[in-house]
Formats: structure tokens, sequence, C-alpha cells
């Protein structure tokens, strides 16, 4: 096993694997063997979102991944009944948090937790007593960060998403200041005692400003990647973003 204490983490997110082999209904591209070519290409974990509705990941996905990883594998789930039950027979090393409605493309913000405390601290117990690192998926904000640190969370992951669309739509100033909130509410959660991970929409342009953050244990990076392995390899792809955020971090 990876010692995860010392360096920036990077996690690969596969969902979009199995984006592609569920759009013909087989059994091909295997997310598990994606998560497997990530392993030796650097990656310190796995990240997989099982949704409500099935669309990427599915029951068998996480089965195999549970059995065959063997770095962490990080459950991303909504805060059902049904994914509690899941992810409390798996016991993955961390499950993440996250908001989910059907009709989204992709997790479209962070999760609202100031306005549901009671349920979400009550959600995340019996996973935490369970041996799960909990963390909440949540936009940069101080009052997310408070709520998710008052219920118990042990880590939070910022969502970089509008940072990365301002960046993308050439907006720079606004990029710069949103770049400048995470910063500041990164070093804010870590002042809590939370552990800090960062992740969504992040790309080689975008990896080294928030991996420079001295308070971001982890990264969390799957829909670039597997795009960019299109033109370059998985393997080859990830070892590259794993460059890009070490040279960030040194």
């Amino acid at each position: 096993m990876t010692d995860y204490a010392g360096r920036l983490r990077l996690g690969v997110n596969i969902d979009h694997v199995a984006t592609v082999r569920n759009a013909r209904g087989g059994a091909y591209p295997d997310p598990v063997r994606a998560a497997k070519i990530a392993e030796e290409a650097g990656a310190d974990g796995i990240t997989a979102h099982l949704r409500e509705d099935r669309r990427h990941i599915t029951d068998p996905d996480i089965d195999a991944l549970v059995e065959t990883l063997s770095v962490p594998l990080n459950f991303e789930m909504a805060a059902t009944d049904e994914m509690q039950a899941i992810a409390l027979r798996h016991k993955p090393h961390a499950v993440c948090i996250v908001p989910e409605r059907r009709e989204e493309r992709t997790t479209e913000g962070g999760l609202e937790v100031a306005k549901d405390e009671n349920r979400l601290a009550h959600f995340i117990a019996p996973l935490r007593e369970a041996g799960c690192r909990v963390s909440i998926f949540i936009a940069a904000d101080r009052a997310q960060i408070d709520a998710a640190h008052r219920i118990g969370a042990q880590v939070i992951e910022l969502h970089t998403g509008a940072y990365c669309d301002l960046h993308a739509e050439g907006r720079l100033d606004e990029r710069d200041a949103e770049c400048a909130r995470l910063a500041e509410m990164a070093e804010y959660a870590h002042s809590l005692g939370l552990e800090v991970h960062a992740g969504h929409g992040l790309t080689y342009d975008t990896v080294g400003a928030v991996a420079a953050f001295p308070e971001v244990m982890e990264l969390n990076i799957g829909h670039f990647l597997i795009g960019e392995a299109i033109f370059r390899g998985l393997q080859p792809a990830i070892a590259e973003m794993r460059r890009l955020m070490d040279a960030a971090r040194a």
C-alpha cells in the first residue's frame, strides 16, 4: 500500500469509462480495468459515484472495485437510505456525500449542508461508526464548511467547477477571484481540523493553482482524464496530471 501521509494525493474518478461502456450496453470498456491502470499510473485512490439512476457506475462495478483495488476506494453517493445501505455493506475507505438530481448532466454544485444539518448528522453517523472516512462535497463557502464540521464530517471536498468554468470562458479576473476564495476556504477548513480535498472540472491548465494550496491533501479528477485518454492513453494522461500536481506542490 502507498504511504498516504506525504504527498498530495490523486484520486482518479472512473465514472465516465462506465459511461462509454453503457452507451452500447455491453461489457467494454471495463471501469475496473481502468482503475487498475490508474493505480499503475500513480493514482493514490479511485473514485466512483454510484448514482440513483445508475447512469454510469453500477452495483457490480462497486462489488468488483471493492474486491480488486489495492488503493482506497472513495465511494461518492447521495444521502439516501439505499446508498447508505450499500456503503455500510462494503465499508469503503471513504464515502463522499454529494448532491444529486436526476436531470443534471453532472454534479452541478456543492451539497447544501447548512439547511439540512440534523438529517445529515444522523445520516453520516453510522458510516463513521463503520470505519468510513466521511467527506462532504461543498462549495467554497464558510457557512457550508462550518455546517460540515458541526455534523461530524472528517473531510470536505471543495467544488472547483466554477473556477474551471471561468478559466475555460476566459473570464480571468473572476477566475482569479474564485481561486482566491478556494484558497481562503481551504485554509479556513484546515483551521477547524477538517481534511481538505478538491475536485470537479480540473484540467492540466487549471490543476496547478489548486494543487499549490498547502492545506489540500487530495484532488479528485475524472472526466478530463478519461477524455484525454482518447488522445494519449489512460496511463500517460494520468501520469501527466501526477507530474503537474507534484510540480505545483514543489
